[in-house]
């Protein structure tokens, strides 16, 4: 089914392109970014965000061929449009150790094993569990936000070597990192050439 784009998006995206000139990105990282800076109205992301085109084909791939997405809070479910989601945020519980977020991560990792899409826009603790456990993302959109850790955790997030959407800045938050994971959603899957008879 195609996505209908309502006249004030298109009017946005043309305003947008009017203002920063996207062209020299590859295709999907060029989605990821436009889409991110629509959802914040700022400009700066488009030096502040680090991706990769090859780990966004992978991941874009693996996206539309129905691998789970798992998200740090309802904020993030909320606006991914076009998918549903996991977030065990409310089954989660603090221990003296464990923060609610980074108990969310585990029980998330428990339900849906490795080679998920991960989106986090809150919790720089649901980053930094995730990034203790063997979970073999397919991506990590890690944009979460704040003052404290939140720059760190995504400064650990490119140290990885996991395939990562991040930003360098203490900027994020949950409706660029659900903009970031909508790009890959809304992106067209090409399909393959027919073969002659």
């Amino acid at each position: 089914m195609n996505r209908v784009v309502h006249p004030i998006e298109q009017e946005s995206f043309r305003r947008l392109r009017s203002r920063l000139d996207t062209s020299h990105f590859p295709p999907l990282t060029r989605a990821v970014v436009e889409r991110v800076i629509h959802s914040a109205a700022d400009l700066d992301y488009a030096t502040d965000l680090v991706t990769d085109e090859s780990a966004l084909e992978k991941a874009h791939a693996t996206l539309h061929s129905g691998a789970p997405v798992v998200v740090d809070v309802e904020m993030v479910a909320a606006g991914i449009t076009r998918r549903e989601t996991v977030c065990r945020l409310k089954d989660a519980k603090a221990t003296p150790s464990l923060t609610r977020s980074a108990h969310a991560v585990r029980l998330a990792y428990e339900q849906v094993g490795p080679g998920a899409l991960w989106v986090i826009g809150c919790a720089p603790t649901a980053l930094e569990e995730l990034l203790t456990l063997d979970a073999a993302p397919a991506l990590v959109i890690g944009l979460p936000v704040g003052f404290v850790g939140a720059a760190e955790s995504k400064a650990a997030l490119r140290e990885s070597g996991l395939p990562a959407v991040s930003n360098i800045s203490e900027k994020g938050g949950s409706a660029v990192a659900a903009a970031a994971l909508n790009a890959l959603l809304y992106h067209p899957v090409s399909k393959a050439p027919k073969e002659n008879p």
